[in-house]
């Protein structure tokens, strides 16, 4: 947002809704551009996307907070952003992402194609059957509505199974809700509700409250439960004065049919027992029923979660009736579990994930019609042992049954499971694609085509957050912010890259690219030539692949590794092969090369251009760095040419003169070839895998100058020559063309 946006924003929300409400809404805006900037400078395994609105905690704290905290104590770390500030740029910072309730806007549309294009997974997590109208038609509250209510209500619906619909998998809390989600994605996972540590450790307090506490002396209470120890006694003066407690917990007016399902068995008790109590929480319609019993009905507005667990433990029966029908089917067994952690017993209609989760008569108790909901909350108003008891059972398995710490494993492998192979390419910068770099992101971009993804991960201080390639795109990742997401794979591309192998713990598999012999690459003395050789040898274990049988050689015999071998291409299609006459205008030469660079050897390419009449050849230099020395003849000097563009330049020329003496792989060459032209290049490893003398190329001993420049002219001269030479490096390029390597190339990373 620019300054003259959040400056007017800031005018408008003072102006219609005033100052308290702008404080609020400005600590929430500061609040996530902090959380924004931080998950921006971090790459981890999943993204949590809540569609739930935050005036309402409990969902979120189920399906949001929880499951990280699942996912966690599993060894999976996550974020989490509110649907309406998902940005699009966040897809290239975590492996998978999981939609929990949210409706379809246009930017989470965008998001999931883009997530798809990058071969990430998108989970979808949904706690109940809002997903179709199909389903929500069921809720009789829902008729009550007015007409534009019901009409917004109905399109939220809509929209959340559209969203729904995008995704590769669901998650969800039940059985019936699976049944029915798999109608619309081909793969649902149960992960039941559980309760967070913070929740245990709340029910926990309210226990030893009520258990503890309200029996101790003054001087017996530790100072730091002063506070606790006051509400504890107050409590347990209440209990004295009255009777056993029932309570109804609702969430929402959505809950009214299902109280009025136990409401003649719960009449039929206040009758019986005079000292009965009944407490209402939450939003409920108080059925004229109870009206002769108002002065035991208790009503209480809605808590926060945090104090829920102790206004559950004044309770001694926890009620939970549904209404049979489909939408209750598809319910969680939440409010079984709250009163279980406070060791108060549960009596719970018979369906559902009730019926699923609870033991009767050990865990909890079951019914079904007036009469069984009567006779047993009578046993349990007459019988303070056994409702002790049940709590007590019920306590102890939802402890280690429907917690966090315990109950993650199945959740992360399901994500791990479906979850696509991930695979980091380490590369020195993304400042000037050439060479190397090129050939990296070309087994990228294989790898991506494959189904992998794939990331860039950019150990330079200037990295873009996007590399765009052969038009595809790869997220880019500084190097400084991978610090907790699991990488399946990772590829060091340059000897500079290779400490990122070491120094990040969490990869499964490690590759090192090995392109050329870089501690050639320097002059002796040069300090960084002992950090290029100790990268031959690192400290843990990494499969070696190369692109030349040179490397792969040396490698071998000097260093003990063992490397797979692919050889490098190149894309025809990109080269318009381009006729050479040779009719009598200049011959144009293309030397090419950082004449900055020893090994490149570009003074040798200008002495023998100095033999050739000025009057018959031009002479074209291009350099990414370099700029011309003044002693050289350059009839035009092309500088920083960007790699798309390069083709180009080959098309213009006629031949090139090459003369490095050291190259990894030396693509000049046959680039030139998919262009059409011809070369005149000074062996050396880089290049003797495809050139060979007289047939694709013409090769001169290296120094030899005079050697180089007749060669020059014999191609100039000799029309057969040149049929010759065009044929074969007609068949040359057409060896080397990438959609013909591809299996290799994943044969290199182990994704064949």
């Amino acid at each position: 947002m620019s300054v003259a946006d959040l400056a007017k924003k800031t005018v408008t929300t003072l102006r219609q809704e005033g100052m308290s409400r702008f404080i609020t809404k400005a600590k929430n805006y500061l609040r996530t551009a902090k959380r924004t900037k931080s998950q921006e400078q971090t790459y981890m395994d999943v993204l949590f996307i809540n569609g739930c609105d935050q005036s309402v905690p409990h969902p979120p704290r189920y399906r949001v907070t929880h499951q990280r905290e699942q996912l966690l104590a599993n060894g999976v770390d996550s974020h989490e952003v509110f649907y309406t500030e998902l940005q699009l740029d966040q897809v290239r910072n975590y492996r998978s992402f999981i939609f929990f309730r949210c409706p379809y806007t246009d930017t989470i549309g965008e998001f999931i194609k883009k997530a798809k294009e990058l071969n990430k997974t998108v989970f979808f997590d949904i706690d109940d059957l809002v997903v179709d109208t199909k389903y929500t038609d069921t809720i009789p509250f829902l008729a009550t509505l007015p007409e534009n209510e019901r009409k917004l209500y109905d399109d939220g619906v809509r929209r959340m199974g559209r969203t729904l619909q995008l995704c590769d998998a669901a998650i969800t809390t039940t059985e019936r809700l699976a049944t029915e989600l798999a109608h619309y994605v081909p793969k649902v996972y149960i992960n039941r509700n559980t309760a967070s540590e913070s929740m245990l450790r709340y029910s926990e307090d309210a226990v030893y409250a009520r258990d503890v506490l309200a029996y101790c002396a003054p001087e017996e209470v530790p100072k730091d439960k002063h506070r606790p120890y006051k509400l504890a006694l107050a409590q347990a003066e209440q209990r004295k004065k009255g009777g056993v407690r029932l309570a109804y917990f609702s969430g929402s007016l959505t809950h009214n049919d299902d109280f009025l399902l136990v409401l003649p068995a719960l009449v039929r008790l206040l009758e019986k027992y005079p000292t009965l109590e009944l407490h209402v929480v939450g939003e409920l319609n108080l059925p004229e029923a109870l009206e002769p019993y108002r002065s035991r009905v208790v009503a209480r507005p809605f808590v926060d979660w945090k104090m829920l667990p102790q206004l559950i433990a004044s309770v001694d029966i926890n009620l939970a009736p549904l209404e049979d029908g489909i939408f209750n089917e598809a319910k969680s067994e939440n409010k079984w579990v709250e009163a279980a952690l406070v060791k108060v017993p549960t009596v719970a209609s018979d369906m559902g994930a009730f019926a699923r989760m609870i033991q009767h008569g050990k865990t909890g108790y079951l019914c079904r019609g007036e009469e069984q909901w009567f006779e047993t909350l009578s046993g349990l108003i007459e019988d303070k042992a056994l409702r002790r008891r049940i709590g007590e059972q019920a306590y102890e398995y939802c402890k280690k049954h429907c917690t966090t710490i315990h109950t993650g494993r199945g959740l992360t492998e399901f994500i791990r499971q479906n979850q696509t192979p991930n695979i980091a390419f380490v590369l020195p910068s993304l400042q000037h694609i050439s060479g190397g770099i090129m050939v990296a992101l070309r087994h990228a971009l294989i790898l991506q085509q494959a189904g992998q993804d794939v990331m860039l991960v950019d150990v330079s201080r200037g990295a873009d957050r996007w590399c765009d390639f052969q038009g595809h795109s790869f997220p880019v990742v500084n190097a400084r912010e991978i610090k907790f997401g699991r990488l399946d794979k990772a590829v060091a591309t340059m000897w500079v890259t290779e400490a990122f192998l070491e120094k990040y713990a969490n990869i499964g598999q490690r590759y090192y690219l090995v392109q050329g012999y870089e501690t050639e690459f320097y002059e002796p003395a040069e300090t960084v030539r002992t950090g290029a050789n100790m990268s031959y040898a690192p400290h843990v274990p990494v499969q070696f692949v190369t692109i030349s049988k040179w490397c792969q050689n040396w490698l071998k015999e000097e260093y003990g590794q063992t490397a797979r071998y692919a050889p490098n291409g190149l894309e025809p299609g990109q080269f318009a092969a381009k006729e050479r006459t040779f009719d009598g205008e200049k011959v144009r030469i293309l030397i090419e090369g950082d004449c900055g660079v020893y090994y490149k050897n570009v003074d040798e390419s200008f002495r023998i251009v100095d033999l050739l009449d000025k009057d018959k050849y031009e002479i074209w230099y291009m350099s990414y760095n370099a700029k011309p020395k003044a002693h050289y003849r350059v009839d035009r000097f092309l500088h920083s040419v960007p790699y798309e563009q390069v083709a180009q330049v080959y098309g213009q020329c006629d031949i090139l003169l090459k003369s490095s003496f050291l190259e990894s792989f030396s693509y000049p060459p046959l680039e030139m070839m998919a262009s059409g032209g011809y070369s005149v290049v000074a062996p050396n490893d880089g290049n003797r895998e495809y050139l060979v003398d007289g047939e694709n190329c013409l090769l001169y001993p290296p120094g030899d100058v005079q050697a180089a420049a007749k060669a020059i002219e014999r191609i100039a001269k000799d029309a057969a020559l040149r049929q010759t030479l065009k044929s074969g490096g007609k068949k040359t390029v057409e060896s080397r063309d990438w959609e013909n390597l591809r299996q290799e190339i994943r044969a290199l990373y182990d994704c064949e």
